[in-house]
């Protein structure tokens, strides 16, 4: 299975955030929005994404205060990307290695979309019973 699949499924849809916007913005607009990252974009181009993992790492055990501390301080920069037509077991390999949970598809520097370790992990889940319900079949005649 491709990454591009996994986006038909659930869609393109990726929220963002400018670098100038404070933490505090950030997290009510993930909170908004049920999500655990924010891609940072400026001038129409991927910079950074921001975690939970971020704020609680780069703000709260350093003692920031989120209401005046930018996203561009506590992101992550030049974030692992994607392409579309790499597979789920590359995006399982790529996230497993580099430990992020999030991770931006990128189609010719162009934003496409952002899988989740959970979007592979249904996609893997799907994929296997699908393969027992083929073998099932078989045996069945």
């Amino acid at each position: 299975m491709k990454v591009s699949q996994i986006l038909a499924d659930k869609g393109s849809d990726a929220w963002s955030i400018g670098p100038e916007a404070t933490v505090f913005d950030a997290l009510e607009l993930m909170a908004e929005k049920r999500i655990g990252a924010l891609l940072v974009i400026e001038k129409d181009r991927l910079i950074g994404i921001l975690s939970e993992r971020d704020y609680a790492r780069k703000v709260i055990l350093l003692g920031r205060g989120s209401r005046k501390t930018p996203v561009r301080d506590i992101m992550s920069s030049d974030p692992c990307c994607i392409r579309p037509e790499q597979t789920v077991d590359d995006a399982m390999a790529l996230m497993t290695d580099k430990r992020i949970r999030h991770l931006p598809v990128v189609r010719e520097e162009v934003l496409a979309g952002i899988i989740t370790i959970g979007d592979l992990v249904k996609a893997k889940i799907a994929d296997q019973e699908f393969v027992i319900q083929q073998l099932e079949n078989y045996i069945t005649g």
